[in-house]
């Protein structure tokens, strides 16, 4: 399944400053796996050491966010689209 991932511009030194990607994959867990696996080190910024994703980030699905859907577990399908969206905190 291809899916085009939306890169937020803090991390697109890491995929040579692409603003959006397309990658295979059948599962958020399994995409940020491509991710990290086709632009080095963009892992370690997306999850922590339990390979669970970082607080301060929301992941969407066709901005659907997948805490409300499966988490990392979330199935994706052909054409969908995966938005990776740091948190935005303030005052």
């Amino acid at each position: 399944m291809t899916v085009q991932v939306l890169i937020p511009t803090p991390l697109q030194k890491f995929t040579a400053d692409q603003a959006t990607v397309s990658l295979e994959a059948t599962s958020v867990d399994e995409l940020i796996k491509a991710l990290d696996g086709t632009f080095p080190g963009l892992g370690n910024r997306l999850c922590d050491e339990n390979g669970k994703l970082r607080r301060f980030l929301n992941v969407y699905v066709n901005s659907e966010d997948i805490r409300f859907l499966d988490n990392q577990a979330t199935a994706l399908a052909d054409g969908d689209e995966v938005s990776i969206v740091p948190a935005v905190a303030g005052g």
